[in-house]
């Protein structure tokens, strides 16, 4: 049965998803609109997102031995242009910065859309022994990327981010290092945003500028589109070469050492949007979530009420739960819908008969499960509750990428699936770049990643029908 949709102003997302998305961002209070175009202000409700994001990435960065630095904002031309590949890959989206006051610059200066040269320029500092190595780094800062077509956490003109950046002895600790990360990513967007993905290798066509080899996690949106949920990138010694970046090693040696970088964005609070949201707002995974329980006192003016409201409030902060009192003169009807549209995980609501029975009411945001529980070990029932919905959000999520992926062994094939609506197509190729474009150009779904998880679904490639290298899922893209 559809559910009941009870915010008029939200466009539904049959109707228009990214309209859709679009009311939610404003109506939710996560952004606002400035006049620098292609940027946002992240107001204090989406930003709170990010901060618990934040806090939970970094305590894993530190626990795998990473260490925060941060770099300068600024790049010099000529640092940018020493690795070539990479400069030719982020020409189109720098942002140069001419003049100091009134004086105009020497060399114009980058607004860095990534750090790889300013790590690189630190490294030849500071690296000479392999004594010296690993160096295991990552910054929390925000980059510019002159992006054409923008839209509100998806992609933006100035966006934050982490980015990790690793500088090591050989290929295979490099290596390692590169897939430990991707899978942190996975593992974080599963265990805490509730959102399933695939785990892949990049095509050399679609691997980052100056990389030997991508690595993303993809996730499937309400939609049927994909989005790149983070990357992890292998370097080899390119970098270090063009940096002139060397280091004694155990024999005495020169050599180079083998680098790497990895990031995820706030473009990860659209995946949350996208892929748990409905048409009465946002719904927040509870580990995200900046107000885990809401608690609603209904008939606040007779006594004893707020008291009793407050009473839980301090149980479930003892508890470590993030909660709320909501003791506005909204009134309750204004209430509920409101914390529907902000997404929060679990309302509790307290009234006076409520209290005479030692009782209140929990209603799950996901599936709107109402239940009157005993107010005895209250914070123990709120966590129940709240796994329920982290539970819940990544079965539905799983379902709906289960749903809209097909398994195709020719072109006809992926037309005719794709009839039924946008999502994954998996179907085996060739490895030739000119293949990948046609299947995009007949079909209109690129090459999303080769899945670590691979299938042997024909012998052919889908599109020339020469022997096949390795299946690859395809979809659109945000």
């Amino acid at each position: 049965m559809a559910k009941e949709k009870m915010v008029d102003s939200i466009t539904s997302m049959d109707e228009d998803f990214a309209k859709w998305y679009t009311d939610i961002c404003k109506k939710a209070e996560l952004v606002e609109y400035t006049s620098v175009k292609g940027c946002m202000v992240i107001r204090p409700y989406g930003y709170a997102i990010w901060e618990n994001m934040q806090k939970i990435l970094d305590g894993i960065f530190k626990e795998t031995g990473h260490e925060n630095v941060c770099m300068p904002m600024f790049i010099p031309e000529s640092l940018l242009e020493k690795e070539k590949d990479h400069v030719e890959g982020f020409a189109p989206e720098v942002a140069w910065v001419t003049h100091g006051g009134s004086e105009k610059l020497e060399e114009r200066l980058c607004v860095r859309p990534t750090s790889e040269t300013l790590f690189c320029e630190h490294y030849a500092n500071i690296v000479h022994s392999y004594r010296d190595l690993p160096k295991l780094y990552n910054q929390w800062v925000s980059v510019v990327r002159w992006e054409k077509t923008t839209r509100p956490f998806l992609r933006s003109r100035e966006f934050l981010w982490q980015e990790g950046h690793t500088i090591h002895a050989t290929a295979e600790e490099a290596i390692e290092e590169t897939e430990r990360m991707l899978n942190v990513y996975a593992d974080f967007c599963e265990k805490y945003l509730a959102m399933p993905v695939v785990k892949g290798k990049k095509t050399e066509s679609d691997k980052f500028a100056g990389a030997v080899s991508t690595y993303a996690i993809e996730a499937l949106m309400h939609d049927g589109k994909a989005l790149q949920a983070g990357t992890s990138h292998y370097f080899g010694d390119g970098f270090a070469k063009a940096f002139d970046i060397m280091y004694t090693d155990k024999d005495n040696k020169k050599v180079y050492p083998h680098q790497t970088s990895w990031g995820v964005t706030t473009r990860l609070i659209g995946a949350v949007i996208m892929t748990h949201g409905d048409n009465n707002g946002l719904v927040i995974p509870p580990a995200v979530a900046p107000i885990q329980a809401v608690i609603v006192p209904i008939q606040q003016f007779k006594e004893g009420v707020l008291d009793k409201a407050n009473e839980v409030a301090e149980a479930l902060r003892a508890a470590g739960i993030r909660v709320k009192v909501d003791d506005s003169d909204n009134s309750p009807g204004w209430k509920f819908a409101e914390y529907e549209m902000k997404g929060v995980p679990v309302r509790i609501e307290i009234g006076p008969k409520d209290i005479e029975q030692n009782q209140c009411v929990t209603v799950m945001r996901h599936n709107r499960q109402k239940d009157f529980v005993s107010l005895e070990g209250i914070a123990d029932t709120v966590k129940e509750k709240l796994e329920e919905v982290r539970k819940g959000l990544y079965e539905a999520a799983l379902e709906n990428r289960e749903r809209r992926t097909y398994s195709c062994t020719d072109m006809d094939g992926i037309i005719k699936a794709l009839e039924a609506g946008d999502g994954f197509v998996k179907a085996m190729w060739c490895g030739e770049e000119a293949c990948e474009d046609k299947v995009k150009e007949t079909t209109g779904v690129g090459s999303r990643c080769i899945p670590m998880e691979q299938e042997h679904l024909s012998d052919v490639c889908v599109c020339c029908g020469k022997p096949a290298k390795c299946m690859v899922m395809w979809g659109k893209a945000y």
